[in-house]
Parts: structure tokens; C-alpha cells; sequence
């Protein structure tokens, strides 16, 4: 009987040769996880208050977005992976 090949493609990119991998701090927690382990959200800045977008020059303004290093539990609190094999069996059922 032949093994069932997984859904998705397991990478583990490692940065480094050899040794350990530093740690990262999430951006949203502060627990310290290895860097291939975390996860990049890219969250951007923007002006919604009306009475400030009347008296500024929107085209002075400029917006930026931030990069955020994420665990992936809390990865998966904001939707951005899918929760573990186990609790997606449960919520089958």
C-alpha cells in the first residue's frame, strides 16, 4: 500500500550552514521562536480620521507598511495558517 502524500509542501529553509538558528521575538506575543519558524505579515498604515484628510495634501502624505515576524500561534489566531491536522479532524466531525 502506497503512503498518501501530504496536501502541501514541507520546506524547511534554513539560513545558515550549520549550528543553531537565532531566535526571533513575535511581534505580537514576545515569545522567542527560531526564525524559519515564524511567519511575515506585512501590515499597512492608513489615514481614515476626515477632518485631518481635508487639511493635508494626500499626495504629501506618504503611507507605509510594516513588516511583522509572527509565531505561528498567533499566525494562526489571525487567520494566516490553518490550524494543526488534529483540530481541523475535529472540526470535521
Amino acid at each position: 500500500m502506497p503512503i498518501s502524500k501530504a496536501p502541501y509542501k514541507r520546506t524547511y529553509q534554513h539560513t545558515k550552514a550549520r549550528g543553531n538558528e537565532y531566535h526571533i521575538h513575535c511581534d505580537l506575543c514576545g515569545g522567542l521562536y527560531p526564525r524559519y519558524k515564524t511567519f511575515i505579515i506585512n501590515k499597512k498604515f492608513s489615514i481614515k480620521d476626515p477632518l485631518i484628510l481635508k487639511n493635508v495634501n494626500p499626495n504629501l502624505v506618504s503611507l507605509s507598511s510594516v513588516k511583522l515576524r509572527v509565531c505561528p500561534k498567533c499566525a494562526r489566531f489571525l487567520g494566516v495558517v490553518q490550524p494543526g491536522k488534529a483540530v481541523r479532524k475535529k472540526l470535521k466531525m
